[in-house]
Formats: structure tokens, sequence, C-alpha cells
């Protein structure tokens, strides 16, 4: 299985263990994964309510070199995710933005028919891979792990990155579950972290974020699991916030699904990108070099 690949500004600065983690497990299971050459930011989800035309033309210019490699795209980002599939959905329903769009990439040297799809790395996983091949290809039981599995808001509405259901999907949990961890029950699986209210409005990100860790704490779990950099980069640098401002004392350790994932696969914690979370948790560490072998 070969897939073109976007990894995105945030997995190249705050989110660089999803890039190395990611990338670790895709080699696991023998999926090639082949960076675009020359990618560019996707404008963000933001950039759309500033200059509609120019955001797309950017957010194109990628599907238009994915377009070259003829793979489908994969794009870890939840805020890419969601951004690349709104431009192929606004191209096929607009005409007119299409033309325009069209017309720019073309002063660019490039042409786009925007077919190739953007998937999110889980969707991959659960419907190429699947369940039973990632079993059997893991060396290292995860039993210690109790994972509150967090989706965030943006893979799952308006673009499905698995079909389930949208507010309480199962097929991350599901994941986890089959590899010997003990997902916990987890109502606010879809609710927002906050996103960028943290660097514009904290108090609204801390209360939000304060509910997302409650919940966790509640349900008797020992970490949380994310498919997002942002909801990942929220909840592990807004916790202390959290616990000064709550009077609380929340200590989960934030992690990829794909470091977990990594982890039960045979990596090792510098490949899956550790060192690079704020939060640890001694379990967590040890368990490349502890587990019990499958």
């Amino acid at each position: 299985m070969k897939y073109s690949y976007y990894p995105g500004c945030s997995l190249q600065a705050t989110g660089i263990a999803y890039d190395k983690s990611l990338r670790a497990v895709f080699s696991k299971l023998q999926c090639e994964l082949n960076e675009l050459d020359d990618w560019n930011c996707c404008g963000a989800t933001a950039y759309m309510s500033v200059k509609e035309t120019v955001a797309l033309t950017i957010s194109a210019r990628n599907l238009a070199l994915a377009e070259k490699k003829g793979d489908d795209l994969v794009a870890p980002c939840s805020g890419c995710f969601a951004v690349l599939n709104k431009t192929r959905k606004f191209m096929e329903e607009l005409p007119e933005l299409r033309q325009n769009v069209s017309t720019a990439l073309r002063e660019g040297g490039l042409d786009c028919r925007f077919s190739v799809p953007v998937r999110h790395p889980l969707e991959v996983i659960i419907n190429d891979v699947g369940i039973e091949r990632v079993v059997k290809a893991s060396k290292y039981s995860i039993e210690d792990f109790k994972p509150a599995c967090y989706y965030g808001c943006q893979i799952v509405r308006p673009d499905q990155a698995v079909l389930e259901d949208t507010e309480f999907p199962m097929s991350l949990d599901a994941l986890f579950e089959a590899l010997g961890a003990h997902p916990v029950d987890y109502p606010p699986k879809v609710r927002c972290c906050g996103g960028m209210l943290a660097a514009t409005y904290e108090d609204a990100a801390i209360k939000l974020c304060h509910e997302l860790l409650e919940w966790a704490e509640s349900s008797g779990a020992n970490c949380i699991a994310v498919t997002c950099p942002l909801c990942q980069a929220n909840l592990d640098t807004m916790t202390e916030r959290v616990n000064s401002t709550m009077g609380t004392r929340y200590h989960f350790p934030v992690l990829f699904f794909t470091q977990i994932l990594g982890l039960a696969l045979g990596c090792s914690a510098k490949e899956v990108g550790l060192e690079h979370n704020i939060i640890q948790s001694d379990f967590v560490k040890k368990l490349p070099k502890a587990a019990m072998k499958v």
C-alpha cells in the first residue's frame, strides 16, 4: 500500500511526535508514505473566512501536487484534513469558484481535477490495513493503557474520516481494545478542546479543557489518546493552567494515537517521539522494555 503524505505545518513543530510516530507505524505496517515535494500550508481553518479564493487556491495547490503522484493523500492533522476535503467539495459544487482557483493554479504551472481522496491515517489503518492485520503485527501488550479516546471535532464532521456515529465514534476504541488496552467510556470524545481559543480567549479554552480532563478522570483513564495536533497541544500544555485555575490535580499523558499504536507494534519510545510530550508517565516510558510479548 502506497500513499502520498501531507504532514502540514503542525507536524513540523508542536506535533512532531505525531509525524515521527505516524511514519514509524506506517513503516511497521508496510505502508509506504511519500511526503509531497514542496507542499505548502493548507491555510488552516481561519483563512477561509478572510480570503476565500486565495485560501482555496493554496489548499488546492497541495491537491494538485498529490494528483501528480496519483496516490491517496494522507493528512494526519484534523485541520488540514478538514480544509483539504472542504476545498475538494467546494471545487465540485461551485463551478465559478473552481474556475477562479484553476486559473490561479495554471499561473503556477499546475492543473487539478480534484480527484485524489484526502484521508486520515486512522481511517487508512482501520479500512486498508484492518484491525486483524494490526494485531498480527503487534509485538507488545498495551494492557496497562486505559485511554480516553478523544477524536475531537474535525475528523467526524462535516467530512467523516471513518464512517461511523458522528457523536460517538468507536473505531479508535475498537483498535486499542483489540491490542489489549482498556479504553474507558468517554462521552465527550467529539467535544471541542477550544482550538485556537488558547491564544485568544484563554479562559474559555481552560474551561473546555477542564471538562475533557474531568471526564477522563471520572472515567478512570490513565491517558488521553488524540487524533489531532492542536487537541494534543491544548490538552498537554493547558493541563497546568487548568490545575492552577480550577484547583485540580490532573496528570494525564496526552498521546497521539499513533504513539500508543507504535509502542504496541514494537517501536521504541524515541521512535514514537515520547520525549516531545510535556506530561510524562512511568507506565508509558517503561512499556517498550517491560511489556509482555503478545
